[in-house]
């Protein structure tokens, strides 16, 4: 791909691209060697590496449950009960009050109850409230369901955290919801129960509900452990989407729930609990045995599965965040604690040739065959996403031909 083409490529809203399409295009500009393969640190997939892989557990479950011959028909459009009811039990460990099945529907993956989520909220006039820098499915599913969008930046002076006073002057009386992301995707922050505690109240003064992006849910590796959204159900209607997919390093699997925080039944009406059963009627779950094995995998995955994994992950943001710390013209404001992203920002001021965050990523494609996400991506221009959850030494071979670009691309320039 020469220089002057890269303006095709360029990114001006998140309504009008994905994660995928912008990596595929990376992808196409790579040049693989012998010797040297293309590295990708763009996409949240860590089954692609051998350090991690899921519980043989899983495996085992999902193998007798399509063996078995009891799950080759359709299930229920919002679950199989037995699905809804573990997941239900699963996620009021972490609660102050019980979850029944009836507050679970099973969705294809984490991306399928983003969609009911909006789905379920859009109505003419009506706003959403989205983080900057976020994930860019809200946007596009928002876009299709004419739903305005308005963000509100995370601050990465603090940790990442909501700015709350934008919050407050962004909403109005068609404001639907406010969407959080914790553990932060991009950004690999974990938020503390004081500051969830103050987006809730600062929902429930605005009268709007939270969505909770889980989908990252208790990977967190650094000082603030990860608390469910939920927690907050009884200060305000908490909307909590999740999926075996991070924590269980299953993403193909596409099993994914939407769960309704509700313990003081403020939102879970009857009519909107029959209105979300009718949408689902309209959509195709998850395949029928990979639900029935939920409620083993669930059950049965060692504790020590977990914590080998929360383990690798830490190593290899701190081998991230270290090897950053080496490259002048990019700088981590918070070292990560949670998920398998961070955002780094980019010092144009000390780069030869490089416009912005999207000709940096498309170049360093091109000459060194690493491949990491313009932050235009997930809407924070002239910084990048680098994806974490990678084999250590590939890691490390990546941040080294990230660092040998940068020093190519700064050195006329420190000279002058």
């Amino acid at each position: 791909m020469e220089n002057g083409s890269l303006k095709s490529h360029e990114m001006e809203t998140s309504t009008t691209i994905s994660i995928k399409g912008i990596l595929s295009l990376l992808m196409q500009s790579t040049h693989e060697t012998v010797g040297r393969s293309v590295i990708s640190l763009g996409m949240g997939d860590p089954s692609a590496y051998s350090c991690f892989h899921t519980t043989p557990v899983a495996q085992e479950a999902v193998v007798d449950a399509l063996q078995c011959d009891k799950f080759n028909g359709y299930s229920p459009t919002v679950g199989l009960p037995q699905t809804r009811r573990a997941v239900a039990e699963y996620l009021s460990r972490d609660l102050p009050y019980k979850l029944s099945s009836q507050d679970v529907f099973i969705t294809c993956g984490c991306t399928q109850a983003i969609d009911v989520a909006l789905a379920m909220l859009a109505k003419p006039g009506a706003n959403i409230l989205l983080p900057r820098p976020g994930f860019p499915i809200y946007e596009l599913s928002a876009a299709f369901r004419h739903l305005e969008v308005r963000h509100f930046d995370l601050l990465p002076e603090k940790g990442w955290e909501v700015d709350l006073n934008a919050v407050e002057a962004l909403a109005d009386e068609n404001t639907v919801a406010l969407v959080i992301i914790n553990p932060g995707n991009p950004c690999g922050n974990v938020y503390s129960y004081q500051h969830l505690k103050r987006i809730a109240e600062t929902a429930e003064k605005l009268k709007i509900l939270v969505i909770a992006d889980e989908v990252y849910g208790h990977l967190a590796f650094g000082h603030n452990p990860f608390i469910p959204m939920g927690v907050f159900g009884s200060i305000v209607p908490v909307l909590t989407l999740g999926s075996l997919s991070k924590r269980w390093i299953v993403p193909g699997w596409r099993l994914g729930w939407f769960v309704i925080n509700d313990p003081s039944g403020t939102f879970r009406k009857p009519r909107t609990v029959e209105r979300i059963k009718k949408y689902f009627d309209i959509l195709g779950g998850p395949a029928t045995f990979i639900q029935a094995a939920v409620p083993r995998i669930i059950e049965e995955t060692d504790e020590v599965f977990f914590k080998k994994t929360i383990a690798t992950l830490k190593q290899t943001s701190d081998i991230c965040y270290d090897k950053i710390t080496e490259i002048s013209c990019i700088t981590c404001p918070h070292r990560p604690e949670g998920s398998m992203a961070v955002m780094m920002k980019l010092n144009l001021a000390l780069l030869e040739d490089i416009r912005d965050d999207t000709d940096f990523c498309f170049k360093l494609a091109r000459e060194e065959s690493v491949i990491v996400l313009p932050g235009t991506a997930v809407g924070l221009k002239n910084w990048i996403r680098i994806t974490f959850a990678a084999d250590p030494a590939l890691l490390e071979e990546a941040l080294g031909r990230l660092k040998f670009f940068c020093q190519r691309h700064t050195s006329r320039v420190l000279g002058a």
